[in-house]
């Protein structure tokens, strides 16, 4: 048990030595004279209008929530849906809990007005 648990370390030792590796070659042998152009402020092909540290509407910390909430039952659709012939009644009918109360959650969102933009 220990060996197969040793290649798993010998392979993360490799990447982080790979990777530490790459990114000291990078920063010595790139080119590091910085110019107006380099360190100006980009935004959209234009100067910036305001102050980059200005604090956002409180929807769109919402909207990034409600995709990543429905970004994690794809995840979990997935393999479900994959291993649905192995799982039985209850594998099949957990999966609806799950989908319930995601809705119940998603119905909680429009109803308190987090999906309406002004």
């Amino acid at each position: 048990m220990l060996i197969e648990y040793g290649i798993i370390l010998v392979f993360l030792f490799l990447t982080f030595l790979l990777s530490l590796i790459i990114f000291i070659f990078s920063y010595v042998f790139s080119i590091q004279k910085a110019d107006s152009e380099k360190i100006s402020a980009y935004e959209c092909g234009f100067n910036p209008f305001d102050d980059a540290r200005t604090t956002f509407d409180i929807r769109f910390y919402l909207v990034a929530i409600l995709f990543l909430i429905f970004d994690l039952e794809v995840s979990f659709l997935y393999p479900w849906s994959v291993c649905l012939g192995y799982l039985g009644k209850e594998g099949f009918f957990s999966i609806y809990v799950f989908l319930f109360i995601l809705t119940l959650g998603f119905f909680y969102e429009w109803f308190k007005g987090a999906l309406d933009w002004e």
